[in-house]
């Protein structure tokens, strides 16, 4: 029997399900193709000496006629990674019958990706997870079974099955989380993406979220005033909720009134009053914060501050003896003094209220089990940026069956504190506030760069950061 080399699998929903991870693995098997009397498997060639017993054993689980391939060990242990990925010590993925979607979601859920994307086109239907901030492609479905997906998943979400026409959202309950469903027409049909909410913020810790020592104390100091805004920035997905979240966990006590607004509501913590922002019926950011001021807060969480008619409310709550929290998309935390600006708040206003302007990101870190390191090329910076040490070395991502074929394995957040001291306040005032001069060798550049001389992620992975320097 010869051996199949350089070979990728690709395995259809049907032929996904017809093993589970934990056989899959078990054997060191993959579906190749099923009918009524026999199933094909691709097996790992170094198995050869254990042919017959697998044989039998598969054969005794299905009562059918099994055929085994041998195939060569990294071309298995690739198809294993992709389609029957471990689950490690995380719950595993319980099967409802042929319920794809219900399999599908709680999947995505244990092996700890942040959305789903179902997208058609012309042919067929793809089907990818967003994890560690990439989106990898899961597999493909027949067009002829996705509309009953996209029902299905209308159902769940308590959505119209008849409107194609406009976008929609809704959202899937389970017992220990939540998904948020956007649909949006297109071309060729209706595209889903369920963003999986994790309900439970008890276990968030300020300590642990990736702010050094130093940070740590200066945050701290400006979340235990009494009044002020603490103001976190970055792009979608950079972590700033889960900060917020971290922040309101340790302000939660009996003393305090906390409430929240929100879209959607990400996590959820004993103690706290939280309110699902509806645009639609007119509770918007601002709104929801002028009933909140007749609720005898202490602290008000804002979910994000997207108008000038927010930022000026939420200076005036801060005005009035409130600790204001929220999140702003800027670039760093210099630019949020200057999006305030722009957004027509006064600067005196600004120097007057702001406790603390943090800026964060989410990198990357390298897989320690098979990232690769070769000669570091300074031409390959960009060309804006100065490396402020020499590196000889660095390392790259290369992929293997513990990182999902990625190359990276997990994220951390990296941060940039701006304390408004007396200083910054001054400069904020006289339009003269520059990084250069209050966040020295702190800039999320610098950070990224310091990583990557550590070796704990790629160049490619810091380099937007590097050309924003």
């Amino acid at each position: 029997m010869n051996t199949i080399r350089n070979q990728h699998i690709k395995l259809t929903i049907q032929l996904q399900q017809i093993i589970t991870s934990d056989v899959a693995h078990h054997f060191c098997i993959v579906p190749k193709s099923v009918s009524n009397e026999t199933i094909v498997f691709y097996i790992n060639e170094s198995k050869k000496n254990e042919f017959e017993s697998i044989k039998r054993e598969i054969k005794f689980i299905f009562n059918k006629n099994i055929i085994l391939e041998p195939v060569h060990t990294d071309t298995i242990n690739k198809a294993l990674s992709i389609y029957y990925r471990k689950q490690d010590d995380k719950p595993k993925v319980t099967t409802y019958g042929n319920d794809f979607l219900e399999v599908l979601i709680l999947e995505a859920k244990s092996i700890q990706a942040s959305d789903i994307h179902i997208e058609i086109y012309e042919e067929d239907v793809r089907v990818r997870l967003r994890i560690d901030g990439q989106l990898i492609e899961k597999n493909h479905i027949k067009k002829e079974n996705y509309l009953e997906l996209i029902n299905q998943i209308k159902i769940k979400s308590n959505l119209d099955i008849t409107e194609k026409r406009l976008p929609q959202d809704g959202r899937i309950e389970y017992d220990s989380f939540d998904v948020r469903v956007s649909i949006l027409p297109t071309h060729h049909g209706e595209k889903v993406v369920m963003r999986i909410l994790s309900r439970d913020a008890s276990h968030l810790d300020i300590n642990q979220l990736g702010l050094e020592v130093d940070e740590v104390e200066l945050y701290l100091d400006a979340v235990k005033k009494t009044n002020g805004i603490i103001l976190i920035s970055g792009p979608t997905g950079s972590g700033k909720t889960t900060t917020l979240y971290g922040t309101l966990k340790f302000l939660n006590d009996i003393k305090r009134n906390i409430v929240t607004v929100e879209d959607p509501i990400e996590y959820t913590l004993k103690g706290i009053n939280q309110v699902q922002l509806k645009e639609n019926i007119g509770l918007t950011f601002a709104s929801a914060l002028r009933s909140f001021l007749r609720q005898d807060p202490d602290i008000i969480m804002l979910g994000e501050i997207r108008d000038g008619e927010t930022a000026q409310m939420a200076i005036r709550a801060s005005l009035t003896g409130h600790l204001v929290l929220s999140t702003i998309h800027t670039n760093s935390a210099i630019g949020t003094i200057s999006r305030l600006i722009d957004m027509g708040v006064p600067s005196f206003l600004i120097a007057e209220t702001i406790n603390i302007s943090v800026a964060q990101r989410l990198v990357r870190t390298l897989c320690e089990n098979c990232k690769n390191q070769v000669v570091f090329k300074s031409e390959d910076l960009p060309q804006s940026y100065r490396a402020p040490i020499e590196i000889k070395k660095h390392y790259l991502p290369v992929g293997c069956d513990q990182c999902y074929h990625t190359g990276y394995k997990g994220r951390r957040a990296i941060y940039e504190i701006l304390p408004i001291t007396k200083a910054v306040s001054e400069a904020i005032k006289s339009n003269t506030l520059e990084s250069s001069n209050f966040i020295e060798n702190k800039t999320l550049s610098d950070k990224a760069f310091a990583l990557l001389i550590k070796g704990e992620t790629s160049l490619d992975e810091i380099y937007p950061m590097l050309i924003n320097t």
